[in-house]
């Protein structure tokens, strides 16, 4: 881990976007980020963007997730003692909450950031109608609410049916997009059918046998065709294609090695699509 936050760092790479539960230990992720941070990348804080998130069952109990007061507080602190800081650049309520009033879940985030913990609040998983409620809130108590983070990829496409993409990019709101890759449906790896020790197999939790049918691996090696005619691979034609309107203000990628980092960057070199390519990927997707 401490070799991939350096290659990601040394190659321009400036954000790293943690949460409270992940692990696969809840904590555990945050702990590892803390102990790189004290061994020398912590020399780097000022040039680096650091996120975390709370929202998720994190501990038992009645307070020990969703978006009450005390659950966001004591996560917050819990996540600066884990990874040994003063502050984070991004604190996000990581899903909508049905039983805690909004009101409160944007005032606690609102003390967070008064009381210097955060610079700025995120929101995840927030459809449009919430968030256009809870843009309203933070504009009413001057809170620098930034960005919601949601899934986003050429293969769901939710921020656009429910018009949330054009919503915020309307109104000044971010948008940080996770599984670009669909839990990796969109590289290399299934474009010859599922092989043995894939997150299909490994993984129940996400990517589901089911998911990967006859008629998905079709369109991921029609999509293929677009990406080598465009000289990249498909995980990087997947990841300039979120970028390809500047209406997302970021996309996030997860790693299990350095050489998957350095590929994946080698996606900014081709952010550009053609209408013709456009099109052909929407036919192809059925959008």
């Amino acid at each position: 881990m401490e070799e991939m936050c350096y290659t990601a760092f040394n190659n321009g790479i400036t954000h790293f976007d943690l949460a409270n539960n992940y692990g696969p230990v809840r904590g555990s992720a945050e702990e590892n980020f803390g102990r790189i941070l004290k061994k020398g990348l912590g020399q780097y804080r000022d040039e680096l963007v650091i996120s975390t998130k709370a929202g998720y069952d994190m501990w038992p109990g009645p307070y020990g997730s969703w978006g009450g007061k005390k659950h966001l507080v004591a996560s917050l602190d819990q996540s600066l003692k884990r990874m040994g800081l003063d502050y984070v650049d991004i604190y996000y309520h990581h899903r909508p909450d049905p039983d805690t009033p909004i009101g409160e879940t944007v005032q606690a985030l609102d003390g967070l950031v008064r009381a210097g913990k955060a610079l700025y609040i995120g929101i995840s998983n927030y459809s449009k109608e919430q968030t256009v409620v809870a843009s309203k809130l933070f504009y009413e108590m001057g809170t620098p609410f930034i960005v919601n983070q949601r899934k986003y990829s050429m293969l769901v496409r939710d921020i656009e049916t429910e018009g949330l993409k054009d919503y915020a990019a309307a109104n000044g709101i971010g948008i940080i997009t996770y599984s670009p890759l669909a839990q990796g449906l969109l590289t290399n790896r299934y474009l010859h059918g599922v092989p043995e020790g894939s997150r299909v197999h490994a993984d129940k939790c996400f990517l589901k046998e089911s998911t990967v049918s006859e008629d998905t691996l079709k369109k991921i090696q029609a999509l293929n065709e677009i990406a080598v005619q465009r000289g990249q691979t498909l995980a990087q034609m997947a990841l300039s294609w979120i970028l390809r309107d500047g209406d997302i203000t970021s996309v996030l990628i997860g790693a299990s090695g350095s050489s998957q980092i350095l590929d994946n960057i080698g996606m900014i070199h081709a952010t550009d699509f053609s209408e013709e390519e456009r099109e052909r990927i929407d036919k192809i997707v059925g959008k």
